[in-house]
């Protein structure tokens, strides 16, 4: 299956043309931007301009061989790199061995499935054996082409690790005197974080959020949803089509992202409630495992509510993005509750960031949820 197109970047892309057309695309790139907007998709769009056999005036024809392949991550001289949990290996042989086959395996995810999301319960890095596995395919040459091209996602996550201090600077190796068949396009939503020699020796590029109607595009061709929930969706998506796609349940469908839209929605009435009894029932609701799993998405849905939330209570109700017309008044009735103001609330949403984060590492949902609408209550109680 190909993966999705492009979609927005119109700009970026116009410029990566014309400096493709004119023989002075740099042979090193950095994709930064916020996270989740498709800068990979726009590195491997590159890669695709690279090795197309016709390419057009405004990019890749899209239809050549070349092009096909890369469309389904199959092409011998595009390969396409990313941080991995670390896995088990007794030496670093196997290490190198066990990290290139978990790339594979998750080539394959990302070439079943458009939409898929990765999961990790360990967190992910670039390690040593990544790196080596990265400069032996640089070694070699061209199998179909003139050129080969690596896609570097995430190369924040490149910089010296626990387990692997040294895998920045062999990277680094490799951009110094990179084989002159080779292009190297990087992408990093926190660039700031990369080797100052590595910044230095990329041609960096800023990647802007999309809009609402691209990301809404979106979901409604590739993820198949109805318009509406699409817009409503896209609204809360902050322009990233990756943050969109993190908000779907594992399993997607239509009927799946309404039920954690519910789920956000009946968490933020609990916290409002009076009952303590109610917060106790909401927190005991969840599953006891699986943190990273829809909860974290459900942890995203109140997140929106609340943004909406607070600009019902700044008296910006014009800005509300997640909630359907017909829920405004639910809204305007919870911004009227005593206690409930725009500082609470804007408050109550870092107490979210702070469960997402418990989520992230894991942490029992229940006792998730029970510290943090025992934090939402006590921001919307009356001082």
């Amino acid at each position: 299956m190909p993966i999705p197109p492009v979609y927005g970047h119109a700009e970026a892309r116009a410029m990566l043309a014309s400096a493709a057309r004119q023989n002075n695309l740099a042979q090193s790139l950095l994709l930064h931007g916020p996270a989740g907007i498709g800068k990979e998709r726009v590195g491997m769009w590159i890669a695709q301009r690279v090795v197309c056999e016709q390419p057009g005036a405004d990019g890749p024809c899209g239809v050549c061989n070349s092009c096909r392949m890369v469309d389904r991550l199959e092409h011998p001289d595009v390969h396409w790199f990313f941080p991995l949990p670390r896995p088990d290996a007794a030496t670093p042989e196997k290490l190198r061995d066990k990290l290139e086959e978990a790339r594979g395996v998750e080539l394959v995810a990302r070439r079943g499935d458009p939409l898929h999301v990765p999961r990790y319960e360990k967190a992910p890095a670039y390690f040593m054996g990544t790196i080596q596995n990265l400069q032996r395919l640089a070694g070699l040459k061209p199998s179909v082409g003139r050129r080969k091209v690596f896609v570097v996602g995430d190369a924040d996550l490149m910089v010296p690790q626990e387990s692997s201090p040294e895998a920045a600077n062999a990277f680094l190796k490799l951009l110094e005197e990179p084989p002159a068949d080779t292009t190297l396009v990087l992408t990093s939503s926190n660039a700031g974080a990369l080797l100052p020699t590595i910044r230095s020796r990329v041609l960096p590029i800023r990647m802007n959020r999309l809009s609402v109607d691209d990301v809404a595009a979106y979901l409604v061709r590739e993820a198949k949803m109805p318009a509406d929930e699409a817009a409503s969706l896209a609204g809360g998506s902050e322009g990233a089509i990756g943050r969109a796609l993190r908000m779907l349940p594992s399993g997607g469908g239509s009927g799946s992202y309404q039920k954690q839209r519910e789920a956000g929605r009946a968490l933020l009435a609990a916290a409002l409630a009076d009952s303590e009894a109610t917060r106790y029932a909401a927190a005991n609701g969840v599953a006891p495992a699986g943190a990273r799993g829809d909860f974290t998405g459900i942890l995203e849905a109140l997140a929106l509510w609340l943004r909406d939330l607070m600009a019902v209570s700044a008296g910006a109700p014009d800005s509300v993005a997640y909630a359907l017309a017909g829920e405004h008044a639910q809204l305007r009735a919870w911004a009227e509750r005593r206690g409930v103001d725009a500082r609470g609330v804007a408050a109550a949403i870092l107490h979210v960031q702070e469960a997402q984060d418990l989520a992230s590492g894991n942490v029992n949902p229940q006792l998730i949820l029970a510290g943090l609408l025992r934090n939402l209550r006590r921001e919307f109680t009356p001082a």
